[in-house]
């Protein structure tokens, strides 16, 4: 039997932790050989009594890959030996708040994290930073943990992904495993930019069989937007679509993407003019645990355009919480 993964997940008392745990427990993430430690870290003053409560019920479950499981409010303790870091828990919007208050509001709490990190984590920890608004939240953890290196770290964007097949997917009647290089650029935000000028379906490309009425009016703001669309219909926020998401995304980091396109959003090289160290989702292929964002693409006019809003939008963000950074 292998060594077994440490994993911490933060906010596991949420909505997209509940989702996530049983999943990671169960081998979806890391798979049905790979035992995993999991340590729950929630926020001080945050509901014990539902922590005991997921923990039970991932006993109760007897998967025979949780070897371990314990909980914390202290990220110094809880991301100690971290292997993996699913950073979940975060401030939701509320009502009358600005997006930069919502910058402001989470700002200090992964400057902690990435301060524990730094300090305590396994040097080759692998760190998913789901809680939003997560590609800035990413580059404050990212900029606290300066003995960490920056490739440590990715932000959620497979989400936007998954959701941009899905359409694609029901829009041309195939599967979802029949698409290929389906993209998203850019920032977890309206602004993202959904690419399928490169896509193809069952090995053809998708191009000629869509319309860009339909792409633009009804696809792009639909894979952009589709949060507060869910968020409108449930009462509530997408948990176990951002879950779901999560698992690939990690699975296909440390197990390899298979030459397949994946979307995340990880720290800039300078790629297709993306200022370097901006935290920022592009086509990615996955090998020997290494997130490589795909080169040489000949983009449109019209995605270079989106691409540079998303590279302003994120320096408005991160102008705004400059003083949470070194």
């Amino acid at each position: 039997m292998k060594k077994p993964i440490n994993v911490t997940v933060t906010g596991a008392t949420g909505q997209i932790a509940y989702s996530l745990l049983f999943r990671i427990a169960a081998g979806c993430m890391f798979g049905t050989d790979q035992p995993v430690n999991l340590t729950l870290l929630g926020r001080a003053g945050s509901n014990n009594a539902a922590m005991t409560g997921t923990m039970m019920e991932l006993e109760d479950c007897a998967f025979p890959l949780l070897w371990n499981m314990v909980d914390t409010t202290d990220p110094m303790q809880g991301f100690r030996d971290a292997d993996v870091a699913l950073l979940v828990g975060a401030r939701p919007r509320g009502p009358g708040m600005e997006r930069a208050d919502l910058l402001q509001a989470n700002a200090s709490i992964f400057q902690t994290q990435g301060r524990a990190l730094n300090e305590v984590a396994s040097r080759d920890v692998k760190v998913l930073v789901v809680g939003n608004p997560c590609n800035t939240n990413a580059w404050i953890a990212m900029k606290n943990a300066p003995d960490l290196k920056a490739e440590n770290f990715s932000a959620l964007m497979r989400l936007d992904q998954n959701r941009a097949e899905a359409q694609l997917a029901k829009r041309l009647q195939v599967r979802t495993t029949d698409l290929a290089h389906v993209a998203v650029w850019g920032n977890h935000s309206p602004s993202m930019a959904a690419d399928v000028t490169f896509s193809t379906a069952c090995g053809e490309s998708v191009l000629p069989k869509l319309d860009n009425v339909w792409l633009e009016k009804e696809f792009a703001p639909t894979v952009a937007k589709r949060g507060g669309a869910i968020l409108a219909a449930r009462g509530a926020s997408s948990a176990a679509s951002a879950a779901s998401a999560s698992v690939d995304h990690m699975h296909d980091w440390v197990l390899g993407s298979n030459q397949r396109w994946v979307t995340m959003a990880v720290p800039s090289k300078g790629q297709y003019g993306v200022p370097e160290g901006m935290v920022f989702g592009f086509p990615c292929v996955c090998e020997n645990g290494v997130a490589t964002p795909v080169e040489g693409l000949a983009l449109t006019d019209v995605t270079k355009t989106k691409i540079l809003a998303n590279i302003r939008e994120l320096q408005a963000e991160a102008q705004a919480v400059k003083e949470f950074v070194p």
